[in-house]
């Protein structure tokens, strides 16, 4: 038990990686070659409605490059997150690209799936026992979040592609899976501490982005040892610092010290890092801490409508400085038009120059852009109501006349013909709880 070395090429399955560097890291002969597919990044929709965020040529591309890789050298290749949100959608998605190549190449390969969408009636009785429980921000735990959820997904630990891997397994293909998972999985096979293993997977899972310059799309080696972890950029024009690592292990962290997970909590309390040379850093001293009660995190997206947009900009300075005061004009006027519709709706404004970005939280109250973009959006329970609300709402502050207004011709300017645009189904995370096991 010397080490174990894990191969990232990308930080999601799809984004790509140069063969240069694919093929670096293939000469330092990893033991595993670990990918990230998927993440909650882009949003509800994807797990709702049963879709990948990326593309299928993209997938195939890398997957293509890696399963060829792993088979010519015999080195076990672990997908994480299949599909982007490791439902059985996605999972089942995922699996035909596999199979497509498999075909293609005509090669012959073991792949093992593991599932971790939870079907509804589970997780309804686990909640009846008092054994599912809210994570903030939610506060309230009722069975409507559960009823309402159109997928539900569990992020699973190491045990279950340990397990996998004890089949002598070429490829394991996993449903959502807790970030580290499919990193760290064989080296604690292997008897490594779970510490380091998940620390090290901790960083793998988004590649090359922990090295300076970071991108998402370029491979990263970790090898992990009796005494820690380090981590080398396979891209010779990228280096790990101490800096961009102990940065990266702060990503996605509400505390700087623990990150928890399936069974228990990474602590970096004790943590140091070391600059080996110009590319490489050691981490040391990393723990795992199990908790009493093994518990998994659940996801779970519900639809809530269908969305229609209209973007538009203004670039007079008069309007600009009433924007507050037109916007909720437009809003009355909306609310008038349309006093007698039964069904649900929501119009949202989005001003960038203003507070796009950051809503109510932003700091900066004065305007101090000469134009401004304005994208109107409407979600409502069918996408007819949608279009409709956002055509009126368009038409209202096309035409409103706002205090000072010198002409009379119109106050937007459209760069699109047609204005509206139909988004479809909207969905939106109704369950973020833990799962007692």
């Amino acid at each position: 038990m010397k080490e174990i070395k894990v191969l990232a090429p990308t930080a999601i399955l799809g984004y790509g990686f140069p063969e240069e560097s694919f093929k670096r890291g293939l000469s330092r002969q990893p033991d595993f070659i670990a990918v990230d597919g998927g993440s909650t990044d882009p949003g509800p929709y994807y797990l709702g409605a049963g879709v990948s965020f990326t593309a299928q040529a993209a997938v195939k591309r890398d997957l293509q490059l890696m399963i060829k890789a792993g088979i010519q050298s015999g080195i076990p290749i672990l997908i994480g997150t299949a599909g982007g949100s490791g439902a059985d959608v996605h999972l089942q998605w995922t699996e035909n690209i596999i199979r497509e190549i498999v075909g293609e190449e005509e090669l012959d390969l073991k792949l093992t799936l593991i599932r971790a969408e939870f079907e509804k009636d589970l997780i309804l009785r686990k909640f009846e026992q008092g054994r599912v429980k809210p994570l903030f921000p939610l506060t309230e735990n009722n069975r409507q979040q559960i009823e309402d959820s159109t997928r539900i997904v569990g992020q699973m630990g190491i045990e279950p592609i340990i397990d996998a891997l004890e089949t002598g397994v070429d490829v394991i293909l996993a449903g959502r899976a807790y970030d580290p998972s499919v990193f760290a999985a064989g080296p604690v096979k292997a008897g490594f501490k779970k510490g380091p293993a998940l620390h090290m997977g901790k960083i793998l899972e988004c590649a090359a982005i922990a090295a300076d310059p970071g991108s998402g799309s370029d491979c990263m080696l970790g090898i992990i040892n009796e005494e820690g972890f380090i981590l080398e950029p396979m891209n010779p024009d990228r280096q790990c610092t101490v800096t961009s690592v102990a940065a990266h292990t702060l990503y996605e962290k509400s505390d700087p010290y623990r990150l928890v997970g399936p069974g228990g909590v990474i602590d970096l309390q004790k943590s140091k890092y070391k600059q080996l040379d110009e590319r490489r850093v050691e981490v040391c001293g990393s723990r795992f801490l199990a908790d009493k009660q093994y518990t998994i995190k659940l996801e779970g997206s519900r639809k809530i409508g269908h969305r229609t947009i209209s973007i538009a900009g203004t670039r007079d300075p008069i309007m600009i400085d009433q924007i507050d005061e037109i916007l909720e004009a437009v809003r009355g006027m909306v609310r008038d038009n349309f006093s007698d519709l039964t069904e649900e709706y929501r119009l949202l404004f989005k001003v960038y120059g203003k507070n796009g970005v950051m809503g109510e939280l932003e700091p900066i109250k004065e305007i101090k852009s000469h134009e401004l973009g304005i994208i109107i959006e409407v979600v409502a329970t069918t996408q007819e109501i949608a279009s409709s609300i956002c055509s009126f709402a368009r038409s209202s502050m096309l035409h409103y006349g706002y205090k000072g207004r010198v002409g009379t011709a119109g106050n937007l300017a459209f760069p699109y013909s047609p204005s509206d645009f139909k988004g479809g189904e909207v969905y939106e995370f109704c369950l973020n709880h833990l799962l007692e096991v």
